[in-house]
């Protein structure tokens, strides 16, 4: 019986590599190599107790040591660079913003976004606001002078 497991670890082994190719972050990877290292122990005839052992020990210390390298090469993006480069840029107000409403309009530079306000308040048509921070498709602004 306990070398007949081998093979249910080393499908297991593969469904998480297989998986690991259509995800990202290396994530199921782990738990594939260790998955076959639990084949590898049922084919040498250990039991299912240090087959378990294994694979939970070998996937763990993995996916730590992963994440820790990972956390060492992954920087945060400067400023300036994709949306946040329109942080603290003034915007026209083209549509009323209103946050209960889900409505608002900003033209920023040569491009229309849409806006919420940053504390929930009414923004009119033709003021100008400062965007505070870009969230997903929308822009999140602060007024700061009145259109005429």
């Amino acid at each position: 019986m306990k070398l007949e497991l081998w093979w249910i670890w080393m499908v297991f082994a593969a469904v998480f590599v297989i998986g690991e190719m259509f995800t990202a972050g290396f994530f199921l990877l782990w738990f594939g190599i260790g998955a076959a290292v639990a084949g590898i122990l049922a084919l040498a005839g250990l039991g299912a107790g240090w087959q378990w052992a294994a694979f939970i020990v070998i996937s763990g210390i993995l996916f730590g040591v992963s994440r820790k390298f990972a956390e060492k090469f992954t920087r945060k993006q400067p400023p300036g660079i994709g949306a946040d480069r329109f942080l603290g840029k003034k915007g026209l107000v083209l549509k009323d913003i209103d946050n209960l409403q889900n409505k608002g309009q900003v033209r920023l530079d040569k491009e229309e976004w849409r806006a919420e306000s940053e504390d929930g308040q009414i923004i009119k048509a033709g003021d100008i606001v400062e965007i505070i921070k870009v969230d997903g498709t929308h822009l999140v602004v602060k007024p700061i002078s009145k259109g005429d």
